[in-house]
């Protein structure tokens, strides 16, 4: 009887000892990134947001890449973070080790409210690298930056390589939300508001502009291994409030088709025209309302293309 009890208890001790070493289910994540210029880094305040949008959103990691003008080293360190208000304003910054926020919002936080909406249970993970002011021309943008991937001026570091390495750092952390298993993150779409400075300053930026945008998001897909992954373009707009000159861009027009026909010639990308409809609080940026519709609706298009 003694003999039977030891082979019991040996038996259960060695089923708990597998059951204990058996890895927990990874938690999966749907991952998209935001990309582009001042109207991606988003100018809405903070004080505006509805009370649903000012706290830390559960479910949503994000990783917001380190904005720098060309040539700069800290270019996309960051950290993975709930998401909350402060990723605006262009003046956010991370060293790798802590998030400086800043009063001001982007499209983000409306963006995961609405994916949640349509399925409550996902984990949603957001990469975002975004700076003001830049082009994809090279050297179309000055001291802003451009996305140019073959850049080669200075040490030859640009936007299109802060991208990579925002991605590279925020995909070489196994567990981004800390509770010490590891995460799986599927890619599920670029989000992309960017061609205001591509249309103002020469004819030239503006009808290179189609196949600079088609290049860089073949790119971009091609980092996130995935050919097919879902595009979601903003169409650029004009406020005519440019020291009463309108239009502000004198090469608006030609973006703005040059994106609409991007999206005609690819089947797994989509233009959100709701831009037409916001208001300005200055030359170049929406009002928070404007921010938060945004997000919405890129949430909305991305969700589109999904099906």
């Amino acid at each position: 009887m003694k003999t039977k009890r030891i082979t019991t208890l040996s038996l259960l001790t060695l089923l708990l000892s597998v059951l204990l070493l058996q890895p927990s289910e990874a938690k999966v994540y749907q991952l998209y990134y935001l990309g582009g210029q001042s109207n991606m880094d988003g100018q809405g305040k903070n004080k505006d947001l509805p009370a649903d949008l000012k706290k830390p959103m559960e479910r949503v990691m994000i990783f917001h890449g380190n904005p720098v003008p060309d040539n700069e080293e800290s270019g996309g360190l960051g950290i993975w973070a709930p998401l909350q208000p402060g990723h605006g304003c262009g003046d956010f910054s991370s060293d790798g080790k802590v998030n400086h926020y800043t009063d001001c919002f982007g499209v983000e936080l409306s963006f995961a409210a609405e994916l949640l909406k349509h399925d409550p249970g996902a984990n949603i993970a957001i990469i975002k690298y975004s700076r003001g002011g830049t082009t994809l021309a090279l050297n179309g943008a000055k001291f802003f930056g451009n996305w140019y991937p073959d850049y080669n001026i200075g040490n030859r570091l640009n936007q299109y390589d802060y991208f990579l390495a925002t991605v590279r750092h925020a995909m070489a952390v196994r567990d981004i939300d800390g509770d010490g298993e590891e995460d799986i993150l599927i890619p599920r779409g670029i989000i992309w508001m960017q061609g205001e400075s591509d249309a103002v300053q020469t004819r030239e930026m503006a009808e290179a502009y189609k196949k600079n945008l088609k290049r860089l998001m073949d790119l971009m897909r091609a980092a996130f291994h995935e050919g097919d992954l879902p595009v979601v373009i903003g169409l650029i707009t004009d406020s005519g409030v440019y020291y009463g000159r309108e239009p502000v861009m004198n090469y608006g027009t030609i973006v703005q088709q040059a994106q609409e026909e991007y999206v005609k010639d690819d089947y797994f990308a989509a233009l959100v025209t709701a831009t037409k409809k916001y208001e300005y609080i200055d030359d170049w940026h929406y009002t928070s309302e404007g921010y938060i519709d945004l997000g919405r609706a890129f949430a909305k298009a991305v969700l589109g293309l999904q099906k």
